[in-house]
């Protein structure tokens, strides 16, 4: 139990049903389908379709998606891969000819085709008991009538001003008299409402067969993109078997590659080699096996992790318990591992997770996302749909497996968790930060089983992330812990920004309620009834 004389939060309870996300007014949408008769899918596809207008930067229609479901509870959980797939015309060989080594992030061919508003719609026909017409009329609404910007929101929007203004139409939409909204400012965004209107009177094919789409390729189009009509018609999302690993008595499910929830699943294997419940939680100790177990797990991912589509992925060897034992054993206490080859790849970046249960038990664990800081920062003009810009994690080498192909799949940063035991999924978890998200569930999972914390405090809890030769810390972390890891070897900094976000919900079924976290590093919050 936290001390009530020291800053910080309590965890939110309830019986009949709990949402927890980045932003106040998702939760208290969520909430009210919950109360509308709505189950947890329903409640988090309108709670996703709020975060999308409310916090703009981090998600969106223009996004991709990931999710595990569990029918009342039951695992192994649903899953779902809404990750969008580059166009048909896109090969190494045409983009050479256009002059491109690389794919930046603002560039055009950044854009692969949005996959989040399909998985919404397959999701809402296939485990949902409300439609389009009804969900998203919260969205509608705070874009059409505005809202009030929230502060972490604005402080991740001024950061992005510049990107913000080289898009003419971005510019025009999140720069209102030239600059970024303050906390507290109202903000709109009418051709959002627009086109999320076309959405719930037409569904999905509104986006990808009508105009939204027509919209979006054609500005893609005048901005030399290969995007194309057919890629927006022929993409559907896909269900997938989710990947598991045992933890301490748990189970823990996570989407399968592209995504990275096997490097999260390969750390905990790292990880349950050690007595971390002997160790200080924050202490310098505890903080090296898990910078350790990131830099080898992550070393595989810039190896090994693409799409299982193009190319195969050693899934079931990574997750043996032989291959975790022959990472351990490269593991020092004292020291640091020296020469290990750092994973390449881009800078980590925003998206939004959410998770709602209720009243059957019904769990979802749900991620939306458009990479950066407002994606590719290219807005369509007419339809007011921000960009994500996944496909810059494609690279332009046909000997690595996470190279660009058409219809391709990059390999993707975002992650939902699933913690199950007994049969049952007892908390559905996330942890936002781009690459810093496997390290998080490895963080927090470790955070609640072995030091037995409570869901907001494992979430509260300080954080470090060892990511391209360094070793970030919050300034939770004391000087003390700090230099202890520099002595065993780390390139310690302090960390410009906070590192991630999250929520969890943890079911109690003995009991019959529901414990929720959200994690201070945004705006959000955990409610129940």
């Amino acid at each position: 139990m936290r001390d009530f004389q020291l800053p910080g939060r309590s965890t939110a309870h309830g019986i009949h049903g709990m949402a927890a996300t980045s932003q106040p007014l998702a939760t208290m949408t969520a909430l009210n389908v919950l109360k509308s008769g709505g189950n947890a899918v329903d409640a988090a596809v309108a709670a996703c379709a709020v975060l999308g207008v409310v916090e703009p930067q981090s998600t969106g229609i223009g996004g991709d998606c990931f999710v595990l479901f569990a029918p009342k509870g039951r695992v192994p959980p649903i899953a779902m891969n809404g990750s969008g797939r580059a166009p048909q015309a896109a090969t190494i060989e045409r983009l050479r000819e256009l002059g491109l080594s690389e794919i930046g992030y603002q560039s055009p061919h950044a854009v692969t085709v949005p996959g989040a508003v399909d998985a919404w719609s397959q999701l809402l026909a296939d485990h949902g008991s409300k439609d389009f017409a009804e969900l998203l009329q919260p969205a509608i609404r705070f874009a059409e009538d505005g809202y009030a910007v929230s502060p972490r929101i604005a402080m991740d929007w001024a950061a992005n001003a510049q990107k913000l203004a080289d898009c003419p139409t971005a510019k025009r939409i999140f720069l209102p008299g030239g600059k970024s909204p303050d906390v507290g400012d109202m903000h709109r965004q009418p051709e959002l409402a627009g086109s999320l209107k076309a959405i719930a009177k037409d569904g999905r094919d509104a986006f990808y067969t009508g105009a939204i789409g027509e919209d979006i390729v054609n500005h893609l189009y005048s901005l030399g993109s290969l995007m194309s009509e057919q890629d927006f018609a022929d993409y559907r999302a896909q269900y997938v078997e989710p990947i598991k690993a045992d933890y301490r008595g748990h189970e823990v499910f996570e989407c399968p590659p592209n995504g990275q929830g096997i490097i999260a699943l390969i750390m905990l294997n790292i990880l349950q080699g050690y007595d971390l419940a002997a160790l200080d939680p924050n202490g310098a100790e505890r903080l090296h096996l898990e910078a350790e177990a990131t830099r080898l797990a992550y070393r595989d991912r810039a190896a090994l992790i693409a799409d299982p589509d193009a190319v195969q992925v050693p899934s079931a060897h990574l997750l043996s318990p032989a291959y975790a034992d022959g990472l351990r054993a490269l593991i020092t206490p004292e020291r640091a591992i020296a020469n290990l080859p750092v994973a390449g790849g881009t800078e980590h970046r925003d998206t939004v997770y959410l998770t709602v249960v209720d009243s059957e038990r019904n769990t979802i664990s749900f991620i939306n996302s458009t990479f950066h800081s407002f994606g590719s920062g290219i807005c369509a003009p007419q339809s007011g749909v921000m960009l994500q810009n996944r496909g810059a994690s494609f690279v332009l080498d046909a000997d690595h497996p996470n190279h660009i192909a058409p219809g391709k799949r990059p390999m993707h940063t975002i992650i939902p968790g699933m913690l199950a035991e007994g049969g049952r999924a007892i908390m559905p978890f996330g942890v936002m930060g781009g690459h810093y998200q496997a390290t998080g569930h490895a963080h927090f999972l470790t955070n609640f089983i072995d030091y037995g914390m409570d869901p907001q405090e494992a979430l509260d809890a300080p954080r470090a992330f060892h990511f391209e030769g360094e070793l970030a810390v919050e300034n939770g972390l004391s000087k003390a812990t700090t230099a202890a890891l520099e002595a065993k070897g780390h390139k310690v900094k302090a960390a410009e920004v906070p590192i991630g976000g999250g929520q969890a919900i943890h079911i109690d079924w003995h009991r019959g309620t529901l414990t929720g976290g959200s994690d201070p590093r945004k705006d959000g919050c955990a409610l129940g009834y």
